[in-house]
Formats: C-alpha cells, structure tokens, sequence
C-alpha cells in the first residue's frame, strides 16, 4: 500500500517536505499505515492563489518514504511525518490527465472529480496506481527518445548501465545513486533553465548541450536532500568556487565571497548587483536552511 501526502505552497503546518510532513490527527491512522512505505507529494492549488504562476500546480511533484510517525510535542492532536529518499520528478503530474485519473478513488461513477476524496490531505493508494505516477513523473529521464531529443540531460557514469524500462520493483531503482543523480540533474537544470545561478551564463557547446552542472547546496554525504531546494545549477568554474567555499549565499540571495583571496579573474565572473539568478516559481528556490549549512560548513567567510 502506498500513499499520498497533500503539501501546499506556504502551507500553514510546520512542513519540510525534504524531512517532515505535519499533520492534525484526523490523518494519523492513514499515515501510520504508510509507515516503512513510500508516498507522493501532491501540490494543490495555494489558497487565494491562480492556477498559473507562483500558484500551485495540482500535480504531484515529488517521491519519499515514511519513515515514523511522531507526536507534536508544542501541539496537542497534531502530529509529524518523518520521511527519507526524498527526490522530485522531471515533470509534475497532473491528478488528471484529459479524462484519466491516476488515483481511481478521486473519480466519481459520473466521471467528475470526488471532492471529499480529495479533501483528504493523507490517503492511500495501490502499487499499481503509485508506480504509474512515478513512470510518468520521471519519463523525461528514462524514455531513450526524449533523451535524444534533450542534449541539455546530462546522466552521470554507470547511468547506462541502468535498465531503460520500469520493470518491478520501481523503488529499487529510484534509491541507486546513478537514477537519483541524474534526476536530480534534470530537475535542477530545469528550474534554472539551464543558467549558472551565480554567473547568469548560458553557455552550450558545439552539440546543443548546455554547460551547467547540477550542484548540491548541502551535499548528499552531509545528508544534504536531492531536492531542487538543496540545488544550484552552476557552471563548472562556479560549482569548483563553491564547493570550496570561495563563494556562498545569503538567505536573501545576495552573493557572498569569501575572506581568502579570490581570483580577480573568477569575481569578475559573478552576476552584477551582486544577487544570484534564482527560479521563478518560489517553491523552487535555495530553502534558508541548505543555504545556512553551506555558510556555516563550507564557506571561508
């Protein structure tokens, strides 16, 4: 049995998607059910906000597993989610595509949506239904002819190695380092449209593929997430700087250089004004506490 957890934009409950999920206990049954399994987010539309733009996007957006369900200790009937092997999908899918609902449960017998199915913010759903939302979430990485048609995806070694089909178990896949790598880079790269973040460069070589790497924020051996929140895409040059911690970024953006001499010739290379390029869609960009970890692990400031 798999799951679904609701998670909006600027929600009011005190979630980290990438590491907890908090719910009130109407839910907790539900939940403790999913517990050792694996659920997908869905994004529902932000409350006052326009299906376009910076308003939800009605998909389901990202892939993790339960790991335990514990008590709120500051409220009472509330409880926290904690989850793992967080990763988001190349492509949001949508609950409904044309007439054909993913979850079979969210459909009336008229064919129109079921509303207090819906409402529900922690549900269940079979493996079948499950393995075809991540099918269709990760196609843009796994189907041989998009990645024909995408010389920007760049897959990192021993991805080829990979089987090319969803063959049973599809979770199996998605914790091998090589899948979750790739993924992440296509999400990133995404997100940035393929611009380094802290040159503003959008460089492609002769082939059409573009010149930017996938950049953890908080790296994933300081169990740091493969979210696009703990991402930068960068080019090669800004990836070395900030790896090394010449570079890093305040909560506000702005670009920060560190106290050990840096090339003139690399400052030269960041963004004018000093701020670095970041998505367009909020629930994109570098979270505070990624950015946090990297000023105080990484950078010689």
């Amino acid at each position: 049995m798999r799951g679904v957890f609701t998670a909006q934009i600027d929600s009011a409950y005190d979630d980290q998607k990438e590491e907890r999920y908090h719910f009130p206990e109407t839910y907790v049954r539900q939940a403790e059910r999913l517990v050792g399994d694996w659920i997908v987010y869905y994004e529902p539309r932000r409350k006052g906000g326009a299906s376009g733009g910076t308003g939800g996007r009605l998909a389901y957006v990202a892939v993790a597993k339960v790991d335990a369900i514990r008590p709120d200790p500051k409220l009472a009937d509330h409880f926290y989610a904690n989850v793992g092997g967080y990763l988001e999908f190349d492509r949001p899918v949508p609950f409904r595509e044309g007439g054909f609902y993913y979850e079979s449960a969210l459909q009336r017998p008229d064919g129109g949506t079921s509303k207090g199915a819906f409402g529900r913010a922690v549900r269940t759903m079979s493996d079948a239904e499950f393995d075809l939302i991540l099918t269709a979430g990760f196609a843009p990485l796994v189907s041989e002819a998009a990645l024909a048609e995408r010389p920007d995806i760049s897959l990192p070694p021993g991805f080829a190695d990979e089987p090319a089909t969803f063959d049973r178990p599809i979770i199996e896949r998605l914790m091998r380092r090589p899948f979750r790598d790739a993924a992440f880079g296509v999400a990133v790269k995404q997100a940035y449209a393929n611009t380094c973040a802290l040159t503003g460069l959008r460089i492609t070589n002769g082939g059409g593929r573009a010149e930017v790497e996938a950049a953890h924020i908080r790296p994933v051996a300081a169990s740091g997430p493969d979210s696009v929140r703990n991402g930068l895409a960068l080019s090669a040059t800004a990836h070395w700087m900030f790896d090394r911690g010449l570079v890093s970024v305040a909560d506000d953006f702005t670009i920060l250089k560190g106290n050990a001499a840096t090339p003139e010739a690399l400052s030269r290379l960041l963004i004018p004004g000093g701020r670095i390029q970041i998505p367009k869609r909020q629930e994109l960009r570098p979270h505070p506490q990624f950015l946090r970890w990297h000023r105080e692990n990484v950078f010689k400031g």
